[in-house]
């Protein structure tokens, strides 16, 4: 049981490695008073659809490059958590 004498069904974050395909931003976004303004970013990844949320149009990486990232499979699709996207470093290449 966690704490407070509760139990809390957590999803299960996954890993994932993959060649970005494409990348379509949309927004900016202000959902309520106080949050600040954020776009929705729909990748494709190795054949399979995420979706990003991030505070900027830069995704830090390229159409083209080999991509890490941590995801959960929710009822609503493939969600890429928040800054958990990066450009995937070789280490063969790596001097």
């Amino acid at each position: 049981m966690a704490r407070g004498g509760f139990s809390r069904n957590k999803i299960q974050k996954q890993q994932g490695k993959g060649e970005l395909q494409s990348a379509k931003t949309e927004g900016p976004f202000i959902e309520w008073v106080g949050r600040p303004e954020y776009y929705r970013h729909t990748l494709v990844i190795d054949e399979k659809e995420y979706r990003y949320e991030s505070d900027s149009t830069d995704l830090g990486v390229e159409v083209g490059e080999i991509v890490v990232f941590r995801f959960v499979d929710h009822k609503d699709g493939l969600i890429v958590d928040r800054r958990s996207l990066g450009r995937w470093i070789d280490p063969a290449q790596f001097n």
